[in-house]
């Protein structure tokens, strides 16, 4: 049997509640610190954006700052929340050759989310795990989940019990065309994503949740939860490393995903035969591509979204890899194929294909 760490934070500043776990990963990737489950809750609101997403056009950034809600940028993909005291995260950090770990991230979701579906069941919900990454009750979303890789043999896994929710601030922190698309956008969230408080009429309590959870994780995965703290090596590595690069302006915004006055779902001429122009495709994810051409030809490209990629940093292997590229559907399939059999790279969700069909969606941008 498998022993592994369980560090309890308690409530804690969201900074440390979104990132601590990163300078965990690192200290496990380098054998530093064994395999290691943590459990936290943020002691104030936040909004945690997706790795791959623009945070000028996904977030209400007056909203965040008239209500002095702090914006953090994740490793993980996936899209914008706001999250709050009413969620209990649990963070998974484990070496690849733990034999709790599968090797693909979609038996990942199911494997670990079973543990979850197990506190609700519990706690008297009929919970479901539904693919990719959710869990639900009744057909409504009731937990949140991300997982990506750390290094070069660490798998990362984070996730939420959702106690309770508020509404009208998880549609407030998001940006949008219009105040009437707002409520509909809030009014579809009470449709569709509920809570422990919703479903039972009453939140159990923090501790008996954490006690299912660590019930679930020895009982699924046939491990023993040892409870400990965070080393002083984990301590430092966060202090030196960690919370400087998301305290820093170019990790929050990422310079790199921006193109400033690009219209969405528009072409703009630059000079000569040159045109910048971006569309938004959506598959299982959001794909958002941005790509400088000349005539069909790819000179440049730019993809975001909501989606997953396992390793995060793969992504700009795709994107080289699409650079010169003809708008002619085989050349881009193949240039797309090829890169997943180069990089082993894994997109829980989304296809070769449905990269292929973003990318040739700027065909009728390029034409115009």
């Amino acid at each position: 049997m498998e022993v592994w760490r369980l560090i309890d934070l308690g409530l804690a500043e969201p900074l440390i509640a979104q990132t601590f776990y990163e300078a965990v990963a690192k200290a496990v990737d380098e054998g530093l610190s064994t395999n290691t489950i943590i459990l936290v809750q943020p002691s104030s609101p936040y909004v945690c954006i997706g790795f791959h997403q623009e945070i000028e056009r996904e977030v209400n950034i007056e909203y965040c700052r008239s209500r002095s809600l702090p914006i953090i940028r994740r490793s993980q993909g996936g899209g914008t929340v706001y999250l709050d005291s009413n969620q209990i995260f649990y963070q998974v950090i484990a070496r690849g050759e733990s034999k709790a770990i599968p090797l693909s991230v979609e038996r990942l979701f199911e494997t670990f989310l079973s543990v979850t579906v197990y506190v609700y069941r519990q706690l008297g919900l009929s919970a479901e795990f539904k693919a990719l990454n959710d869990v639900t009750v009744d057909g409504k979303k009731i937990s949140g989940n991300g997982a990506g890789k750390f290094g070069e043999n660490t798998t990362i896994l984070v996730g939420n019990v959702i106690l309770d929710l508020d509404y009208d601030s998880m549609a407030g922190v998001l940006k949008v065309t219009s105040e009437k698309f707002r409520d509909k956008m809030a009014k579809s969230m009470r449709e569709w994503v509920t809570s422990l408080r919703r479903e039972l009429d009453y939140i159990p309590p923090v501790e008996e949740v954490k006690r299912l959870l660590v019930e679930g994780y020895e009982q699924t995965l046939g491990i023993k939860l040892v409870k400990s703290e965070a080393t002083e090596t984990e301590k430092k590595i966060w202090k030196e490393e960690v919370k400087p690069r998301h305290l820093s302006r170019d990790w929050l915004y990422m310079p790199e995903l921006r193109h400033e006055g690009l219209i969405e779902g528009r072409a703009v001429k630059i000079a000569g035969g040159v045109k910048v122009a971006e569309i938004d495709y959506k598959a299982k994810k959001l794909i958002r591509v941005r790509a400088e051409l000349v005539g069909t030809r790819i000179l440049d490209v730019m993809i975001s979204g909501d989606f997953f990629i396992v390793p995060e940093e793969a992504l700009t292997d795709l994107k080289s890899s699409l650079k010169g590229s003809i708008l002619d559907r085989d050349e881009v399939l193949s240039r797309v194929r090829g890169f997943y059999r180069k990089s082993g790279a894994q997109t829980p969700g989304i296809t070769p294909e449905d990269f292929t069909d973003a990318i040739m969606k700027l065909m009728n941008l390029a034409e115009t």
